[in-house]
């Protein structure tokens, strides 16, 4: 999987600057509903150190399919 840009900027007189990479704005957006989901009566909420990873892997992965499915569905 390439990683692309989720913002390049192109500018004539100068390189281009591609910012985050698609993955990465993915994962973004899918995090407030992973976030959501994780249980916080437990005592074991989204900023406990044995979920903060999990947290992120999980974004992570809804980003991957995200990526695989939009490839999936182009012409």
């Amino acid at each position: 999987m390439r990683e692309q840009p989720a913002f390049p900027v192109v500018d004539p007189d100068g390189p281009t600057h591609t910012g985050m990479t698609l993955r990465d704005y993915f994962a973004a957006k899918a995090l407030p509903a992973v976030i959501a989901a994780v249980p916080n009566g437990t005592g074991l909420g989204v900023s406990h150190p044995k979920n903060t990873l999990g947290v992120a892997r999980v974004a992570y992965a809804l980003a991957d399919a995200m990526l695989k499915a939009r490839d999936e569905v182009k012409p």
